[in-house]
């Protein structure tokens, strides 16, 4: 007999996100994935002017601000093939190094580590061996046995009190739980250890961007941070060290706790190395790039197919005809109107909503496809993309990451390993433990260049007569991030968002074909239905983010409206 589980909403990430699986034998047979929020605001830009549309987008989303508005400049500039000045690249890189180590951080800590951490089986861990296990794996000040003893005491003082405070909803003493008490302990550790960290990146955030979230530095044609090494109000020697200051702080956590945690965890549970693979396509696109035209980049991209590196296909420009002419979007089973398959300068944006269908419509996310493939995105795919195509910082922290967790395992891993599951966690620690070190290097880099007396921020766009087109990428926290935009005679005409989580949360296609999220599922087991955690592991580890989301209280704080989040019926 089949069992359909219903999780709605999936909580821990930002926006609405529904899945369905139909499991039997202990085991998912088939899944589905539905956005269930509409986003709109490619119909609020119509008609508007493109200088403005970074300022719209980046509430697209409440927590991928940053990157949103970086890619629209981009693909108005992309339209106007307009240059920018290289100090005006080098800051863009570090808001976007800073933005993708706090959202990294808090991916593993905050939103999914509890996944797999029991915080009640914390209190049985002993402080001493705690200690002895977290200095045989790395040099981190935190790990003192003092430390291990007052998180032990906190969390004894919220089960006292008959409540676990931020720890209160979680799945302890789940059957697929399965980490020894000492590890739990270090974890949650470094968990309290890690909500001061990531505050410190977004902090750099914060200094060159003017605020955070929603930037308020950009400009199509570079960036509005005016340079005065003699100035408090510009942007000077001062503010920069301190931004210095803050990566070091980052970086030197995420190398020796960050990466360290995901590859002990990931160790100890080797047995779901075999689990959530599906979609084996890869996309990434490069970033952080060193020269005014977007030729030259910091970080990898390109496409491999069927789990292949051996099929690497690098893209390397932001001008590339090999991204650009092979993007397109399916609403097969989209509430849109139509059945189109389309490139994004000719999409359109209908809503037409109905009734959940599994086998019609069922979502508002589109099914992005590239050569009419699905594409699996993310920090995975652009460590996968390095690896094989030689780029040195991420062959040097994977092969780190991959012995740390063989000697933990007790097991030689190779780059195979990482199709699934845990492997997106660890390429995903991985990809943070090379910004951390790249984002030094851009550092050093505007530093420099600003030392040699060159100040110029901004190129002034022209916008020409009649149509012009455009599209800007940017290797976000969750993967490939593209915008694409049509100019008519200076206004926007069209404009589309192809996001990472569109291209992992889609739905099926007009071919059947299932998206990442849906493939991953296929083959996961279940043990307790009424408490499908392992569903929520595979899910966390793309780490969704969909639309924003609010909880409906009262001004009392009283809550008005429940979600029944697990909804488990026989078929």
């Amino acid at each position: 007999m089949n069992t359909t589980i219903t999780i709605d909403p999936i909580t821990r990430i930002e926006g609405h996100l529904r899945i369905d699986v139909e499991v039997n034998g202990g085991a998912v047979q088939d899944a589905w994935s539905s956005g269930q929020m509409f986003r709109g605001i490619e119909i609020i830009l119509q008609g508007r002017d493109p200088r403005d549309a970074w300022l719209f987008t980046q509430r697209f989303c409440g927590v991928c601000t940053t990157v949103h508005a970086i890619t629209s400049v981009r693909a108005v500039e992309n339209a106007l093939n307009l240059e920018i000045p290289i100090n005006a690249q080098y800051i863009r890189n570090l808001i976007l190094c800073a933005h993708a180590l706090h959202d990294h951080i808090v991916h593993f800590y905050q939103l999914s580590a509890l996944d797999w951490v029991d915080v009640v089986s914390a209190l049985k861990g002993d402080p001493t061996r705690t200690a002895a296990l977290a200095e045989s794996l790395s040099p981190w000040p935190g790990n003192s046995r003092k430390q291990f003893e007052a998180v032990k005491d906190k969390l004894a003082g919220f089960v006292q009190a008959g409540q676990l405070g931020i720890f209160t909803n979680g799945y302890w003493g789940h059957p697929a739980m399965k980490l020894p008490p000492d590890v739990n302990l270090l974890a949650v550790s470094h968990y309290l250890q890690a909500l001061d960290i990531q505050r410190k990146a977004n902090q750099v955030v914060a200094i060159l961007g003017g605020k955070t979230p929603n930037i308020q530095n950009l400009a199509v044609g570079g960036v509005a941070n005016a340079i005065n090494l003699d100035n408090e109000s510009a942007l000077n020697m001062n503010k920069l060290f301190m931004i210095k200051d803050l990566l070091d702080e980052v970086a030197t956590f995420v190398q020796q706790v960050y990466l360290i945690d995901v590859c002990a965890v990931g160790a100890l549970y080797a047995d779901w190395l075999k689990y959530g693979a599906g979609v084996t396509n890869y996309l990434a696109v490069p970033d952080l790039p060193l020269d005014t035209k977007g030729t030259q980049f910091d970080l990898p991209g390109g496409t491999i197919f069927n789990k292949d590196l051996g099929t690497v296909k690098a893209i390397t420009s932001f001008q590339d005809p090999y991204f650009r002419d092979n993007v397109t979007e399916c609403i097969a089973h989209s509430w849109y109107d139509g059945d189109w398959d389309k490139h994004p300068y000719e999409e359109t944006t209908e809503p037409k909503y109905s009734d959940f269908n599994p086998s019609g419509k069922y979502s508002w996310v589109k099914a992005p496809r590239f050569q009419s493939k699905p594409m699996q995105v993310g920090p995975l795919a652009q460590v996968l993309v390095g690896f094989a195509t030689g780029h040195e910082p991420t062959k040097r922290w994977a092969t780190h990451a991959l012995q740390t967790a063989g000697a933990v395992a007790k097991a030689q891993l190779s780059p195979a390993v990482l199709h699934g599951t845990l492997g997106r966690h660890l390429g995903r620690a991985v990809r943070a433990a090379v910004i951390s070190e790249l984002a030094l290097q851009q550092w050093q880099r505007l530093a420099e260049n600003i030392g040699k007396g060159d100040v110029a921020i901004f190129n002034p766009p022209t916008f020409p007569k009649g149509e012009v087109q455009g599209f800007g990428f940017h290797e976000a926290p969750r993967g490939t991030l593209s915008h694409w935009v049509v100019i008519d005679n200076g206004k926007i005409k069209n404009y589309q968002a192809v996001v990472p989580s569109t291209w992992n949360a889609g739905p099926r296609d007009e071919k059947g074909q299932k998206g990442p999220y849906e493939a991953s599922l296929v083959g996961n087991p279940i043990a307790d239905s009424a408490r499908p955690l392992e569903v929520l592991r595979t899910i966390h580890s793309f780490d969704p983010c969909l639309a924003c989301a609010i909880h409906t209280l009262d001004v009392e704080g009283k809550e008005l409206s429940k979600v029944n989040v697990f909804n488990s019926r026989d078929v």
